[in-house]
């Protein structure tokens, strides 16, 4: 079974532009959980083909985020900005050449993904919450 995530207003950094984009992931990884499901369902190469195209849509939107996130942090000077850059660089690391569909089913990959931006969004929460507060609001 796929995990679904809900949006917590604890996820939130306070920074409307990074807690859309963790929304906007969260909603990706409930939109893989639902090509699971139809793939259960239907049981054709054609459920596999739009989880393969979802899952790539999602990797451009996280490469977006990642970059985002560095942005921000940068403009609030945050002073560990060398452990986002690790962050980012482990789940390029994972998502490419360990986590994927030649290695792993794709409702493993899924629940991967789920569980693995839930970590990074409360952690985020965490960490940069305070940092991200110091920028103007527009």
């Amino acid at each position: 079974m796929p995990n679904r995530v809900s949006w917590e207003p604890i996820f939130s950094l306070g920074n409307p532009t990074l807690d859309a984009q963790h929304q906007g992931i969260l909603v990706q990884i409930n939109a893989l959980a639902d090509c699971i499901d139809a793939a259960i369902a239907d049981n054709t190469s054609d459920s596999n083909q739009r989880f393969d195209s979802a899952f790539q849509a999602h990797m451009a939107t996280a490469a977006e985020h990642f970059a985002a996130e560095e942005a921000q942090l940068t403009l609030c000077a945050y002073p560990a900005l060398e452990e986002h850059h690790n962050e980012r660089d482990e789940f390029n690391y994972l998502t490419n050449e360990i986590i994927t569909t030649e290695n792993f089913e794709r409702a493993e990959l899924q629940r991967f993904l789920s569980l693995w931006w839930v970590g990074h969004i409360v952690g985020s929460a965490t960490k940069y919450r305070a940092a991200l507060a110091t920028l103007p609001s527009f």
